[in-house]
Protein backbone atom coordinates (compact mmCIF):
# COMPACT_ATOMS: atom_id res chain seq x y z
CA UNK A 1 0.00 0.00 0.00
CA UNK A 2 1.40 3.28 -0.76
CA UNK A 3 1.71 6.25 1.19
CA UNK A 4 -1.45 8.08 -0.35
CA UNK A 5 -3.49 4.98 0.47
CA UNK A 6 -2.49 4.28 3.94
CA UNK A 7 -3.27 8.15 4.66
CA UNK A 8 -6.41 7.35 2.90
CA UNK A 9 -7.24 4.26 5.11
CA UNK A 10 -6.17 5.90 8.66
CA UNK A 11 -8.05 9.35 8.20
CA UNK A 12 -11.58 6.85 6.91
CA UNK A 13 -10.37 4.28 10.22
CA UNK A 14 -10.49 7.90 12.46
CA UNK A 15 -13.16 9.67 10.89
CA UNK A 16 -15.65 6.04 11.10
CA UNK A 17 -14.41 5.45 15.03
CA UNK A 18 -15.22 8.89 16.52
CA UNK A 19 -12.53 7.80 19.58
CA UNK A 20 -8.82 7.13 19.89
CA UNK A 21 -8.45 4.02 17.78
CA UNK A 22 -4.59 2.49 18.48
CA UNK A 23 -2.34 2.71 15.69
CA UNK A 24 -1.51 -1.31 16.35
CA UNK A 25 -5.14 -1.89 15.84
CA UNK A 26 -5.01 -0.16 12.66
CA UNK A 27 -1.97 -1.69 11.35
CA UNK A 28 -3.47 -4.92 11.92
CA UNK A 29 -6.11 -3.58 9.83
CA UNK A 30 -4.45 -2.17 7.14
CA UNK A 31 -2.13 -4.77 7.10
CA UNK A 32 1.10 -2.95 7.77
CA UNK A 33 4.16 -1.59 10.32
CA UNK A 34 2.60 0.30 13.34
CA UNK A 35 5.57 2.48 12.13
CA UNK A 36 3.84 2.90 8.87
CA UNK A 37 0.71 4.45 10.94
CA UNK A 38 2.58 6.43 13.07
CA UNK A 39 4.40 8.10 9.90
CA UNK A 40 1.37 8.02 7.92
CA UNK A 41 -0.74 10.12 10.67
CA UNK A 42 2.13 12.54 11.45
CA UNK A 43 1.85 13.65 7.51
CA UNK A 44 -2.27 13.68 7.88
CA UNK A 45 -1.10 15.71 11.24
CA UNK A 46 1.69 17.90 8.94
CA UNK A 47 -1.11 18.37 6.11
CA UNK A 48 -4.32 19.26 8.03
CA UNK A 49 -2.10 21.91 10.43
CA UNK A 50 -0.41 23.40 7.40
CA UNK A 51 -3.90 23.46 5.50
CA UNK A 52 -6.08 25.40 8.68
CA UNK A 53 -8.36 22.65 8.01
CA UNK A 54 -11.10 22.82 10.58
CA UNK A 55 -10.48 19.34 11.99
CA UNK A 56 -7.56 17.78 13.03
CA UNK A 57 -6.17 14.24 13.90
CA UNK A 58 -4.56 14.18 17.65
CA UNK A 59 -1.80 11.65 18.81
CA UNK A 60 -2.91 9.90 22.60
CA UNK A 61 0.00 7.89 23.25
CA UNK A 62 0.02 5.19 21.04
CA UNK A 63 -3.34 6.23 19.53
CA UNK A 64 -4.80 9.11 17.21
CA UNK A 65 -8.46 10.76 17.54
CA UNK A 66 -9.78 12.60 14.66
CA UNK A 67 -11.67 15.81 15.77
CA UNK A 68 -12.26 19.21 15.26
CA UNK A 69 -9.95 22.66 15.20
CA UNK A 70 -9.68 23.72 18.54
CA UNK A 71 -9.36 27.28 17.24
CA UNK A 72 -13.27 26.38 16.09
CA UNK A 73 -14.63 25.10 19.32
CA UNK A 74 -16.68 28.26 19.95
CA UNK A 75 -18.34 27.79 16.42
CA UNK A 76 -18.71 24.62 16.89
CA UNK A 77 -20.21 24.71 19.99
CA UNK A 78 -22.87 26.95 18.83
CA UNK A 79 -23.93 24.95 15.86
CA UNK A 80 -24.28 21.46 17.70
CA UNK A 81 -25.57 23.81 21.00
CA UNK A 82 -23.34 21.75 23.31
CA UNK A 83 -22.93 23.10 26.48
CA UNK A 84 -19.29 23.49 27.81
CA UNK A 85 -18.12 20.49 29.99
CA UNK A 86 -18.28 21.45 34.04
CA UNK A 87 -15.03 22.86 35.19
CA UNK A 88 -12.88 21.11 38.00
CA UNK A 89 -13.00 22.26 41.33
CA UNK A 90 -9.83 23.03 43.15
CA UNK A 91 -10.14 19.93 44.65
CA UNK A 92 -11.16 17.69 42.01
CA UNK A 93 -8.41 19.67 39.97
CA UNK A 94 -5.80 18.95 43.05
CA UNK A 95 -6.56 14.92 43.08
CA UNK A 96 -6.40 14.43 39.22
CA UNK A 97 -2.67 15.80 39.51
CA UNK A 98 -1.97 13.72 41.97
CA UNK A 99 -3.37 10.52 40.31
CA UNK A 100 -1.41 11.84 36.54
CA UNK A 101 1.60 12.21 38.50
CA UNK A 102 2.02 9.21 40.63
CA UNK A 103 -0.51 6.75 38.75
CA UNK A 104 -1.11 4.11 39.40
CA UNK A 105 -2.37 5.17 42.86
CA UNK A 106 -5.26 4.50 45.44
CA UNK A 107 -7.20 6.95 46.81
CA UNK A 108 -5.55 6.50 50.36
CA UNK A 109 -2.66 8.08 49.09
CA UNK A 110 -4.50 10.92 47.19
CA UNK A 111 -5.98 11.47 51.00
CA UNK A 112 -2.63 11.17 52.46
CA UNK A 113 -0.50 13.85 50.18
CA UNK A 114 -3.92 16.25 50.16
CA UNK A 115 -4.25 15.72 53.78
CA UNK A 116 -8.07 15.43 53.38
CA UNK A 117 -10.79 12.89 52.65
CA UNK A 118 -10.94 12.44 48.39
CA UNK A 119 -13.80 10.14 47.82
CA UNK A 120 -16.32 12.70 45.85
CA UNK A 121 -12.81 14.09 43.86
CA UNK A 122 -12.25 10.57 43.04
CA UNK A 123 -15.86 9.80 42.01
CA UNK A 124 -16.49 13.49 40.44
CA UNK A 125 -13.07 12.49 38.37
CA UNK A 126 -14.19 8.95 37.66
CA UNK A 127 -17.83 10.17 36.36
CA UNK A 128 -16.17 12.69 33.91
CA UNK A 129 -13.71 9.51 32.94
CA UNK A 130 -10.76 11.65 33.35
CA UNK A 131 -9.31 8.60 35.43
CA UNK A 132 -10.45 4.54 35.38
CA UNK A 133 -9.75 2.22 37.75
CA UNK A 134 -6.48 0.41 36.87
CA UNK A 135 -6.85 -3.17 38.92
CA UNK A 136 -5.76 -3.18 42.36
CA UNK A 137 -3.13 -3.20 44.89
CA UNK A 138 -1.52 -6.15 45.91
CA UNK A 139 -1.97 -5.62 49.95
CA UNK A 140 -4.59 -6.55 52.39
CA UNK A 141 -8.07 -4.59 51.48
CA UNK A 142 -6.90 -5.13 47.60
CA UNK A 143 -7.44 -1.42 47.54
CA UNK A 144 -8.29 -0.04 43.66
CA UNK A 145 -5.60 1.65 41.68
CA UNK A 146 -6.45 4.69 39.60
CA UNK A 147 -4.88 6.41 36.32
CA UNK A 148 -5.55 8.88 33.95
CA UNK A 149 -7.90 7.77 30.72
CA UNK A 150 -7.25 9.55 26.84
CA UNK A 151 -9.76 11.83 28.00
CA UNK A 152 -7.66 13.05 30.58
CA UNK A 153 -4.83 13.43 27.72
CA UNK A 154 -7.18 15.47 24.98
CA UNK A 155 -8.56 17.83 27.74
CA UNK A 156 -5.36 19.08 28.54
CA UNK A 157 -4.14 18.64 25.00
CA UNK A 158 -1.24 16.57 25.97
CA UNK A 159 0.00 13.93 23.64
CA UNK A 160 1.17 11.93 26.36
CA UNK A 161 2.25 11.66 29.99
CA UNK A 162 5.85 12.68 29.65
CA UNK A 163 4.42 15.98 28.16
CA UNK A 164 2.95 16.79 31.78
CA UNK A 165 5.58 19.49 33.75
CA UNK A 166 8.35 18.33 35.75
CA UNK A 167 7.23 18.81 39.49
CA UNK A 168 8.84 17.84 42.69
CA UNK A 169 6.96 14.66 43.70
CA UNK A 170 6.78 14.62 47.30
CA UNK A 171 7.82 11.63 49.46
CA UNK A 172 4.94 10.70 51.72
CA UNK A 173 5.96 9.44 55.46
CA UNK A 174 9.71 9.98 54.97
CA UNK A 175 11.42 12.48 57.33
CA UNK A 176 14.25 14.09 55.73
CA UNK A 177 17.01 12.78 58.11
CA UNK A 178 15.58 9.31 57.17
CA UNK A 179 15.81 9.53 53.27
CA UNK A 180 19.48 8.07 51.92
CA UNK A 181 22.20 10.80 50.75
CA UNK A 182 24.12 10.07 47.80
CA UNK A 183 26.82 11.07 49.74
CA UNK A 184 26.56 8.30 52.58
CA UNK A 185 26.38 5.16 49.85
CA UNK A 186 29.63 3.58 50.55
CA UNK A 187 32.35 3.38 47.10
CA UNK A 188 32.15 0.94 45.01
CA UNK A 189 35.12 -1.36 45.01
CA UNK A 190 37.49 -2.04 41.70
CA UNK A 191 36.83 0.74 40.15
CA UNK A 192 34.40 1.95 38.08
Amino acid sequence: MDNSDLERAVEAILFAAGEPVGAVRMAGAVGCEVEDIHAAAQRIMDRLSFARSGIRVLRLEDAYQMCSSGELAEVVSRALETRKPPKLSPSQLETLTIIAYYQPTTKAYVEQLRGVDSAYSVGALLTKKLIEEDGRLNVPGRPILYKTTPAFLRTFGLESLEDLPPIEKAAVGVREDQQLQLQDLPEPEGGS
